[in-house]
């Protein structure tokens, strides 16, 4: 009778594990798709710009309201799946993104162009806190006891790699198919909508606040004596996404300037490789503690961004590549490292408030440094900025890490 009474206790718990199991898979590809959709316009600056005849500060404005769209969206609503559950925040968010492709579709002039990007920055802004913190609760309890390893690197390869594979997808489409302004928005607007459904029958996994607290917007919830490592890992977090922001941006404007490359494959292929490049490393080398990434990314991370200003000097689009291959790579590794130790700084019941407090940050160095960037080019040759940016980015960077590594061992949140 008790084993009778075992095996039908034993059932549910399956049936919950395989729930979870299956939901956290449509959760990483829909967070997966929903970051590609940000970085969809990549290869298309050029057509627009050819189009309209835009310069390198308007592409750059309308990639900063981009960028004011994430912030924005982290500051007043990162943080609130904390309060009333993982699905009323991400499956909205995914459809914000629907809405955007409509907007670009549909309204393609440049007042077209910068509302959807800031449809689309708001989008992304409550996905990432939000995606990152369902994905670890849902390999819980679909693996409950076992550690959240996993759920680290898929979320962050989620991340960067869906930022890599939105230009590569519409870099192709907008090679070889017709209609280039169209249609990568039409893909990626039914994929996002048919995965918006599958999240929404997935398992809500938040322990939803009752009554729901008073709305206020995003602080960032650290303990006094862990804010020195938090500021530290969002500093670390602001320099590597800084670097990501050059390829998510400025990338096809280098290639046609400084090696007079002008297909649209090429241009969302470099930015592909970046990004996957930094997702691949954190999925090879995730056994590395946070200490031991972070001394071996930096050398790594300047390397690349030696090979890659030399692309540009000699000009060389191999040399080019390369470079953003081993940037991708290091610059990965670093905001790996800079989000775990973020997390460690982190309470239980606020992980998606510190997760959203670090994004915050994240998403400041993903797009100021690239506006500075945009601006600067109009007055000093691509090549001479792109070192100047090199030399701020690398200080920044190992500042940041030497106050990571003096403190305590950090562990995973």
């Amino acid at each position: 009778m008790s084993a009778q009474t075992s095996g039908s206790n034993d059932r549910p718990n399956r049936r919950s594990a395989r729930a979870h199991h299956w939901g956290f898979w449509v959760a990483a590809v829909a967070f997966l798709l929903n970051m590609a959709f940000s970085a969809v316009p990549t290869p298309l600056y050029a057509i627009y710009a050819a189009r309209d005849g835009l310069n390198s500060v308007t592409i750059t404005l309308i990639y900063a309201v981009y960028a004011v769209g994430v912030i924005a969206s982290l500051f007043f609503g990162g943080h609130v799946s904390d309060w009333i559950g993982r699905k009323v925040v991400f499956v909205p968010a995914l459809l914000l993104n629907v809405v955007s492709a409509i907007v670009f579709i549909l309204w393609p002039s440049l007042a077209g162009l910068i509302v959807a990007r800031i449809i689309s920055g708001v989008s992304v802004g409550l996905t990432t806190a939000t995606a990152t913190a369902y994905l670890g609760e849902l390999h819980v309890g679909a693996r409950p006891g076992v550690h959240g390893r996993r759920a680290q690197i898929v979320a962050i390869a989620a991340n960067l790699g869906g930022i890599g594979v939105g230009p590569l997808i519409a870099g192709f489409l907008a090679q070889y198919e017709p209609d280039p302004l169209r249609l990568p928005y039409i893909v990626f607007g039914i994929a996002i909508a048919v995965l918006a459904i599958l999240v929404g029958l997935s398992p809500e996994t938040a322990l939803i606040q009752t009554p729901i607290p008073p709305y206020r917007p995003q602080r960032i919830a650290v303990p006094k004596t862990s804010r020195g490592t938090f500021y530290s890992a969002a500093a670390a977090g602001i320099a590597a996404f800084a670097v990501f922001g050059v390829f998510n941006s400025l990338v096809p404007s280098f290639l046609v300037d400084s090696m007079h490359e002008t297909s649209h494959a090429v241009a969302g292929a470099v930015a592909f490789a970046a990004f996957a490049a930094g997702g691949l490393a954190q999925i090879v080398l995730a056994r590395w503690d946070t200490r031991t990434m972070l001394r071996r990314a930096v050398p790594i991370l300047t390397v690349g961004l030696a090979l890659f200003a030399a692309g540009m000097w000699l000009p060389s689009v191999v040399v080019f590549v390369v470079g953003g291959i081993v940037t991708g790579a290091g610059a990965g590794l670093i905001f790996r490292a800079a989000m775990v130790t973020a997390g460690s700084a982190a309470l239980p019941e606020a992980r998606a408030e510190v997760l959203a407090g670090f994004f915050l940050g994240a998403y400041i160095g993903l797009s100021v440094p690239v506006i500075g960037l945009g601006i600067a080019t109009l007055y000093f040759p691509p090549r001479d900025v792109m070192l100047v940016f090199i030399v701020l980015v690398l200080a920044a960077l190992i500042a940041a890490v030497v106050s990571i590594v003096r403190r305590p061992e950090i562990r995973p949140a």
